[in-house]
């Protein structure tokens, strides 16, 4: 561990353990519902696992709207998303504490939209609001207005909370993943927007291979035409699987994918430590401001390169090359 004693040293062991994971399917065969009680859903939750600490990368924005439903009109397949908190040190949940998801987004969604200075219609593939970055594919100063695809809610007694989301799309580095925060003595403003840069944790949760594979094939996201970086190549998924189990469970909420997912994880954090965020941008009562080298690309991926480098099997220059032409 580093000298903070959150994130875990890479060791073989790692390799292991994802290969095991990835093998592993998430798709629930019970016939849950959006009306099923979360104490069914995280029934069968038999551990509290410290899950790994991460940067919360360069396009976090701070201010965000407390709001179960975090859509707006952006197009993809619906996702309602139950995160429940747990404390590794009793496993008690932890409740009344906000947490806060956000679908993070880098190098770029496509890049003709910055080459013709147009907003991308591809947040669902990869482009985000709340932030102007050309890292982002918009650096219209007008994006940082947009909140869309982000959001915090309070947690229940049972540590949970549940937010309508979309499936995320993909960017090349890293494997299709949601950013989760868990904040320290935020403070809730009158306007229904939330502040706080301390944070017991920061992580990131994924999803099941073929479910991605699958999503892929939607028209919204086929529009994405970076490559797509797999499970098996993303070192923080690899990072994650050393200590738990990073990946949603999940139940088609139809026949097929369109008519939507119920998805549900647990992770434990450790509720004593606090830890200083820098957001990209500030989402004020008066509109978005970007912070002073707000969105600046060498935030990288969500997280750096693990100690000691990445895990065996990884492709030769890893997390790979940006788009030609990209910034």
């Amino acid at each position: 561990m580093d000298a903070r004693g959150s994130e875990p040293v890479l060791t073989n062991v790692v390799d292991r353990d994802i290969t095991e994971l990835l093998n592993k399917t998430h798709h629930s065969t019970e016939k849950y519902t959006l009306q099923t009680p979360v104490e069914t859903l995280f029934a069968s939750n038999g551990s509290c696992v410290l899950s790994p600490e991460v940067t919360e990368g360069p396009y976090y924005v701070a201010g965000e709207f407390i709001r179960d439903n975090i859509v707006e009109k952006e197009p993809g397949v619906n996702l309602a998303l139950d995160l429940q908190v747990l404390d590794v040190a009793t496993c008690d949940p932890v409740a009344d504490k906000y947490l806060e998801i956000w679908r993070e987004s880098q190098p770029l969604c496509q890049l003709a939209s910055l080459q013709t200075n147009t907003r991308p219609d591809c947040n669902s593939t990869g482009v985000y609001g709340g932030v102007a970055a050309a890292g982002n594919g918009n650096g219209d100063a007008s994006n940082l207005n947009s909140t869309w695809l982000r959001g915090v809610l309070k947690t229940d007694k049972d540590g949970v909370a549940q937010f309508h989301t979309l499936f995320p799309g993909h960017y090349t580095g890293r494997a299709t993943h949601i950013h989760v925060m868990v904040h320290q003595n935020a403070t809730a403003y009158p306007n229904g927007t939330l502040f706080g840069t301390q944070a017991a944790h920061v992580g990131q949760v994924y999803f099941d291979q073929d479910l991605i594979t699958e999503v892929e094939k939607l028209p919204v996201y086929a529009a994405n035409k970076q490559p797509l970086t797999t499970n098996a190549q993303d070192f923080l998924l690899a990072q994650g699987a050393a200590s738990g189990d990073p990946i949603v469970n999940y139940v088609l909420l139809g026949d097929k994918i369109q008519d939507g997912l119920l998805g549900w994880i647990a992770f434990g954090v450790n509720t004593t430590l606090s830890r200083t965020v820098s957001p990209g941008a500030t989402y004020y009562e008066s509109g978005g401001k970007q912070s002073p080298g707000g969105g600046f690309p060498g935030g990288g991926p969500g997280g750096p390169p693990p100690p000691g480098g990445f895990p065996s099997g990884f492709p030769s220059g890893f997390p790979g090359p940006r788009p030609t032409g990209a910034p």
